[in-house]
């Protein structure tokens, strides 16, 4: 399926929507197509009675998480961030979930001591897991005296790598060690995960998501960072010992960042399927960023490739890495503006290719802002937006058509700020029946099920 653009544009009825896509999206859209939804995704959303999740007739939601649910030796804190789901005996699914936290006075993660990283009173962020079985949910403790854990990644030994979006140091905001690290955390063997231990290889700096090849090991990173020259960059982590298992990360290896010959800025890319090949990777020279911040060390006078915002990772079922610039501003010392990215990343032929970009109003256009991303099952893309207004829940068909999927009506007439309405950790059950998402503020997790397969 290889379409040319303005075919696609005019039979989606997307033109002048501020929404565009690759001429090529075959690449992008990769599972059965018999299995997706229909032109238009699943029709309108339908108001919920009960103010909490707008969805399209005929699917159904459960709440399964909310904060301040009572747990052993306290409650269940706020901030729901990235999360993943791993099947487990039977019908039992293990939702591992970040709670990003970073401010000393928000409810923090209570973890025992074997557990918690910092004992500072600002390292209020952490990992809990929801235990899903037929007819109850039990939650748990992971890792806690983490700070502002956003997003992550599975990885192929089925463990979850929990991001820490923060570059806080020692001493500051109290917080008594350093952060900006990566930490696995083990769904199915608690005790794993005594002694947190970070990922310091990997680097230190304000993480965002994380995404990892399964034939080679490399894991993909994302970096939130924006602003003057503060814009982040996209990495790789090439492990000594590359798909090892539980721990292997430890073993350490080489961290490079980004370099696309002539593209300092990944924001003056506007044409959609705009693809660049021979992208070069470059070592990082202190990944501990003991002195400067990693995006901004020597990289000789060719320089790294930024961006603006780089938020949700992926790995695709075509073996590429997928990743997300949220938004770019000018203002905000971008090349250029737009209201989301979507990449594609071909390790096999080094090709970096814009796959899709929404522009446009981020006050009144509905399609904007991704975050957190996955693939469904059944084609296409889900995409967990996080801007101003509404929140929503976008998706595309394998067509490449976007749709809105569910609607967060949490925050609406409760004075709240809707910037923390936003969707994250939008992943699928592994027999494809059961979507769960985030609502990041009330937290609150929940499935979704219905027709997916219409």
């Amino acid at each position: 399926m290889t379409l040319d653009r303005r075919r696609l544009l005019a039979q989606s009825g997307l033109v002048g929507m501020g929404v565009a896509l690759s001429g090529a999206v075959d690449a992008l859209f990769t599972a059965d197509p018999t299995l997706a939804a229909g032109r238009g995704g699943y029709g309108d959303l339908v108001p919920d009675p009960a103010g909490l999740l707008d969805l399209p007739r005929g699917f159904r939601y459960t709440v399964l998480s909310r904060e301040g649910d009572p747990i052993p030796g306290g409650a269940v804190a706020g901030n729901f961030d990235g999360m993943a789901a791993f099947a487990g005996t039977g019908r039992e699914v293990r939702l591992v979930r970040n709670h990003e936290i970073w401010e000393p006075d928000s409810a923090p993660v209570v973890a025992p001591r074997a557990l918690t990283f910092d004992p500072g009173p600002g390292a209020g962020g952490g990992v809990s897991t929801l235990v899903v079985g037929a007819h109850r949910v039990e939650q748990r403790i992971n890792l806690g005296g983490t700070s502002t854990n956003c997003a992550g990644g599975l990885t192929p030994w089925r463990t979850w790598l929990s991001c820490e979006e923060s570059e806080v140091r020692r001493g500051e905001g109290g917080h008594e060690r350093d952060h900006g690290w990566i930490f696995e955390v083990d769904p199915f063997r608690p005790a794993r995960d005594e002694d947190p231990t970070p990922l310091t290889a990997m680097g230190r700096f304000a993480h965002e998501a994380v995404c990892v090849d399964p034939r080679t090991g490399v894991v993909y990173e994302t970096e939130d960072s924006f602003g003057g020259d503060k814009h982040g960059c996209f990495y790789r982590f090439l492990p000594r010992r590359p798909l090892g298992g539980y721990g292997s990360l430890r073993a350490g290896g080489r961290l490079q960042v980004m370099r696309v010959p002539g593209v300092a800025d990944l924001s003056a890319v506007q044409e959609p399927g705009t693809t660049f090949r021979g992208v070069q990777w470059v070592d990082v020279p202190d990944p501990l960023a003991t002195t400067e911040p990693v995006r901004l060390q020597d990289y000789g006078p060719r320089g790294v490739t930024h961006a603006q915002k780089l938020e949700g990772a992926w790995w695709g079922t075509d073996g590429a890495a997928y990743f997300v610039s949220s938004f770019a501003l000018r203002s905000y010392g971008s090349a250029g503006d737009h209201l989301g990215q979507v990449w594609r990343y071909q390790p096999s032929t080094g090709a970096l290719t814009l796959v899709v970009i929404f522009h446009g109003d981020p006050y009144t256009d509905l399609f904007k802002t991704p975050d957190n991303i996955c693939m469904t099952p059944f084609g296409g893309l889900m995409l967990c937006q996080d801007g101003v207004g509404d929140s929503y829940l976008m998706g595309t068909t394998v067509d490449g058509e976007p749709y809105l999927f569910a609607r967060n009506r949490q925050n609406i007439g409760t004075g709240a700020s809707p910037e923390y309405g936003e969707f994250a950790g939008v992943c699928f059950s592994d027999d494809r029946r059961t979507m769960y998402v985030n609502c990041y503020e009330p937290g609150t997790t929940f499935a979704i099920t219905g027709p997916f397969r219409r």
